[in-house]
């Protein structure tokens, strides 16, 4: 029963990747219809960021008052329900509003599913699920795509992934038996009350995750929404081959977790961040490079995704063991939300100042980043070294 269940998670990350490349695939024929320009693609992904963060600050609270698994359940079906509607839009306004309840069930099941793998997997699942996640990320344009060439309209692609989540919905409703652990507990719901914000902000140790976090976040979202831009622009590249190295960055990211998966049980959670973060430096030097040829600068984009990829599951997989399983449901909701944070804010902020500054001062902001997310990881490390918790 195990086996079966960490397979229907892994489904369930897979499902919760296919909305996310939906909008931007389908956003050059959906403008035209609805009539709006381009930039209001940013006002939807806005707000599902905003409901994304409300459901990671909320995630304690509810998996508290109704378990792991029915949260993740809930969560599928918010997401399912948002499906069907954007699929039935006809205006930008109906567009807004479905991108609330797309926000809070992707943020219910990204919470849930990441406390729950912390608790009782082993740190190779956690990597294989965030893989799982990009695989999803990966065939929603190609459904998209097979909607658009056939002249069924966007809307067919959006009813199609609609009806994957309701019938994952379904699967998860009747696998809940299985995510009771002994003692009757199904890996969250408590009668203890659920920890107040000011509260987590108060343990010792999260003042120092939350901005490696939000570090992460930006630099993995600034590179994947500039990379193209500034390979065509600054470097000279041909937009076709810049459009394949940003690819490649993404797929550096999933088959990188699909790598650290056989490694992170021996190595240990730290020292996958510490790597990721040394590989995501060094790629990030390699595009600072004056080369006239821009060989060592593409490969450095890869490199960068490479690096990239132990660190998001690392993170959340320590979190028990730096925290006190009894704190990891709460303390990996605002990590979440702190995440959400930065991949949603840094990359306007960066196209703001490149606006000013010009397209060169990606490294720069790169770099910046991946400087701070180094300084927080260790110096969380030593907080949480000092109170006692395991150093692996």
């Amino acid at each position: 029963m195990a086996a079966l269940l960490i397979v229907i998670i892994y489904i369930t990350f897979v499902s919760l990747g296919l909305p996310d490349s939906l909008l931007g695939s389908a956003w050059p024929v959906m403008r035209g219809e609805m009539a709006v320009p381009s930039s209001y693609a940013g006002f939807v992904s806005m707000l599902i960021a905003g409901g994304t963060i409300v459901a990671s600050l909320s995630s304690d609270r509810l998996t508290k008052r109704l378990g792991a698994g029915p949260a993740v359940c809930l969560g599928i079906a918010a997401l399912a329900a948002a499906m069907f509607g954007f699929s039935v839009s006809s205006s930008f306004w109906m567009l807004c509003a479905f991108a609330l309840p797309y926000g809070l069930g992707a943020g219910t099941v990204d919470a849930a599913l990441n406390n729950y793998v912390s608790l009782h997997y082993a740190a190779r699942h956690m990597n294989w699920l965030h893989s799982c996640w990009g695989l999803g990320a990966s065939i929603s344009p190609s459904i998209m795509g097979f909607y658009l060439t056939r002249e069924l309209g966007w809307h067919s692609g959006y009813r199609a992934v609609a009806v994957i989540q309701l019938v994952l919905a379904g699967a998860l409703f009747f696998t809940l038996p299985m995510w009771k652990k002994p003692g009757g507990e199904d890996g969250g719901r408590s009668s203890s009350p659920p920890l107040k914000l000011a509260e987590i902000l108060r343990i010792r140790g999260v003042r120092f995750v939350l901005p490696a976090f939000f570090s992460y976040c930006a630099i993995e979202m600034t590179a994947i929404l500039w990379v193209p831009t500034y390979l065509v622009d600054v470097r000279g590249v041909d937009s076709a081959a810049a459009a394949a190295y940003a690819a490649f960055f993404v797929v550096g990211v999933t088959a990188g977790r699909f790598v650290s998966g056989f490694i992170a049980g021996t190595l240990g959670d730290y020292a996958m961040i510490r790597i990721g973060c040394g590989v995501t430096l060094l790629g990030i030097t390699a595009v600072f490079l004056p080369f006239e040829s821009n060989t060592v600068c593409l490969y450095g984009l890869i490199v960068i995704g490479l690096g990239c990829a132990p660190i998001y599951p690392a993170i959340i997989h320590s979190t028990p063991a730096n925290f006190g399983a009894d704190k990891s449901k709460a303390i990996i909701g605002v990590q979440m939300a702190s995440a959400y944070t930065g991949s949603t804010f840094m990359p306007p902020l960066f196209g703001f100042l490149s606006g000013w500054l010009g397209l060169r001062l990606l490294p720069y902001f790169l770099l910046l980043f991946a400087v701070l997310m180094m300084t927080m990881i260790e110096c969380l490390r030593r907080s949480v070294f000092h109170r006692g918790a395991p150093r692996a």
